[in-house]
């Protein structure tokens, strides 16, 4: 564990306080201000975390933008699940996004906003995805952005901004994110938690940490509007902006500022995780959502878990779900990819063993083989190929599932994605809210393989060691 951990408690109740309902009342005065449609593009989609009542659209069509920017919403989020591609891939797919929004604005006569969510730990396709959003906006159209507002804060997943440093909590401590499992991600690792340094890092120099814009908590916390909207109206050349933030409240605040630096011209692009989106799409608070609520009718048959993500979190998780007897666990060996014809069958068997199940009126959790597939050294391009034939193997379940599961809960962001796209064909949803802090609820659109079910996107790193137990008993058959 970290040398430079904090506690938890300690730091955050030396802040200062602040009045929350004079916040809530200026903001919900501030949003009518701002007459634009927010476009949220989600890396994978479990950045949906935070809202309820607004629209997913799984692909990025001019006609699937054209709806939503038509729909009385003011927001609404397109799943890119880019964090899944390749560095060409999603700069090819953002610039196809940014033109198709561009065009789709023209068509409405409607001015937009782009919120590029990211993870709230830092990993990602980042400055590459908001650069050539950017550039591709720019190049089709007459605005041009001024700024970066960086903001990774995430509440409900304990990760905070304090000093201009993210952390991640683990327990009671706050751990800088930098000396986390995340940083060490082998495709999006990072070696710096100051977040300046970070986009220094992250641009490799081309944005200085000293030239960014730093939003403190002390002004946040004394309601400085008007010295952040100065900050705000500054910024230039798209230099960063790091908004620090332990609270919804410190966003509120910030959020005010914004809206009146936007609304004397000033554009931004952004790079935040889930909270930003809720508190500038206005999103009320809502209870959890209840078992009644999920379950649009009744039905006989059992429901499907399938876990693919491995992260320290999952696995833990996982370990208390065997320990329920709501579930009957199906593993799938999936190392068997290397041997094609002992990889079909072993899919038919873990297909035929879940449908049959399910019908039985039994919960059926299939997990992916625990161990990581590892060919060694420099075999990097070959495991990534392998892990998409696995995916796609693991999607497949759900694409050949012949009784409609009660629910079905998919365990990990590239998971989820894929099970929600190809696995159940969805192509709109709407977020009906979450089950737990933090792990959305989809209910899938009309044209999905079961249409109307409760689909929940239960992040890899997100929740508590007994969630995902405590939620599959919730919404087993009383």
């Amino acid at each position: 564990m970290s040398v430079n951990k904090r506690v938890a408690e300690e730091v955050l109740s030396k802040l200062p306080s602040i009045d929350t309902s004079l916040v809530n009342e200026m903001i919900e005065k501030e949003l009518k201000n701002l007459n634009k449609k927010i476009i949220v593009l989600d890396d994978d989609p479990t950045g949906v975390q935070t809202i309820h009542g607004i629209s997913v659209y799984t692909d990025w069509s001019l006609d699937s933008i054209t709806k939503g920017f038509q729909e009385e919403n003011s927001m609404f989020f397109i799943l890119t699940n880019s964090r899944g591609f390749t560095a060409a891939e999603t700069a090819k797919a953002h610039q196809e996004i940014a033109a198709n929004i561009v065009e789709a604005a023209k068509r409405n006569n409607r001015e937009f906003t782009i919120i590029s969510r990211g993870d709230s730990t830092l990993r990602g396709h980042y400055p590459l995805e908001t650069q050539v959003l950017k550039e591709t906006v720019e190049g089709n159209s007459a605005a041009t952005f001024d700024g970066e507002v960086i903001l990774p804060f995430f509440k409900e997943g304990g990760r905070f901004t304090i000093d201009n440093t993210h952390y991640v909590q683990y327990d009671e401590y706050l751990v800088p994110a930098g000396e986390t499992e995340f940083a060490k991600d082998r495709t999006f690792g990072y070696t710096k938690s100051h977040l300046g340094e970070w986009a220094e890092e992250k641009s490799n120099g081309e944005y200085k940490a000293k030239d960014m814009t730093y939003i403190s908590l002390e002004s946040l916390r004394a309601l400085d509007i008007e010295t952040i909207e100065q900050q705000l109206l500054k910024v230039e050349h798209f230099n960063k902006v790091i908004v620090n933030a332990v609270d919804y409240a410190d966003v509120k605040v910030f959020a005010i500022a914004l809206i009146r630096a936007m609304n004397k011209g000033k554009n931004f692009m952004f790079r935040s995780a889930a909270a930003l989106t809720k508190v500038i799409g206005g999103v009320s608070d809502k209870n959890l959502l209840t078992r009644e609520e999920m379950m649009s009718e009744d039905t006989n048959h059992g429901g499907l878990v399938i876990i693919g993500s491995h992260v320290k979190k999952t696995t833990e998780q996982f370990e208390e779900l065997k320990k329920s007897d709501a579930v009957e666990l199906i593993e799938f060996n999936v190392h068997l990819v290397l041997e094609p014809e002992k990889f079909e069958k072993e899919l038919d068997r873990v297909v035929e063993t879940t449908n049959k199940l399910i019908i039985e009126g039994k919960n059926v959790a299939v997990y992916t083989r625990r161990e990581r597939l590892d060919l060694g050294e420099g075999k990097k391009e070959e495991e990534l190929k392998l892990s998409v034939q696995i995916s796609d193997a693991v999607t497949s379940i759900v694409k050949r599932l012949e009784a409609r599961p009660s629910f079905i809960i998919a365990k990990g962001g590239i998971t989820s994605s894929d099970i929600g796209t190809n696995g159940l064909e969805v192509k709109r949803a709407t977020v009906a809210g979450q089950i737990r802090p933090g792990i959305p609820v989809w209910t899938t659109g009309s044209e999905s393989k079961f249409p109307g079910i409760s689909y929940v996107i239960f992040p890899g790193n997100v929740g508590t060691k007994t969630d995902l137990r405590e939620v599959v008993e919730m919404l087993s058959k009383k």
